[in-house]
């Protein structure tokens, strides 16, 4: 079977999984574009920067591979009308964050 010839998961496409999938796209380009501007600082901090290019990367990573589970979740908790936030999610991708924050200060404050 086809995937044009599956139905739906749920019968309105504009619903909260489709704007979630669209945030958490976001969210990953987000964390690419700040490994790349993480590469720029590789000449003046030295090898330590590409650490916080692989935590970034690392995360847009799972971010991505985990997006079709979070979606299929979502659209059949709207349909049963039983839908639950996603909180190890977003707990972990605001603790990278974080991470990469405190890193990224250890790094100026080291030089």
């Amino acid at each position: 079977m086809s995937s044009a010839a599956r139905p739906p998961l749920h019968r309105d496409p504009g619903l909260q999984p489709e704007r979630t999938v669209m945030s958490w796209g976001r969210t990953t380009l987000s964390l690419c574009v700040a490994a790349l501007v993480f590469l720029r600082w590789l000449p003046h901090y030295g090898a330590v920067v590409l650490a916080m290019v692989v935590v970034s990367l690392l995360v847009a990573g799972c971010i991505y591979a985990t997006q079709r589970r979070r979606y299929s979740v979502a659209s059949r908790g709207i349909t049963a009308e039983r839908l639950r936030a996603d909180v190890v999610a977003v707990l972990a991708t605001s603790g990278a964050v974080l991470g990469l924050g405190v890193l990224g200060i250890l790094v100026v404050l080291g030089q």
